[in-house]
């Protein structure tokens, strides 16, 4: 029967996908966890797989919730996955004093 997730990307993960933010994801089989979740993804998109691979270059959030480097989670069917790049950036815009 297969395993459906709903994928968010931002930033660089949804540029390596050609600037799709937003996709559904199936799995062949009924079980699937975070680990597997990182492989399909760089086997479907090549030109993520440099960052998807690497737990320290792209955070997983499930359902909302981040999944620490290391972990390994199972994945239910309709579960919602983000894909989060480092993000850096300044500290804001600064207001000229009068």
């Amino acid at each position: 029967m297969g395993l459906t997730v709903k994928v968010l990307l931002f930033a660089s993960a949804r540029e390596a996908v050609g600037n799709i933010s937003e996709m559904t994801l199936m799995f062949d089989c009924d079980s699937a966890t975070t680990a597997s979740f990182r492989k399909l993804m760089a086997e479907k998109y090549p030109k993520l797989s440099t960052f998807v691979l690497d737990e320290e270059s792209i955070t997983l959030a499930l359902n909302e919730e981040y999944v620490q480097c290391g972990q390994v989670v199972s994945l239910a069917d309709g579960d919602t996955i983000a894909l989060i790049p480092p993000i850096s950036g300044g500290g804001g815009i600064l207001k000229k004093k009068k």
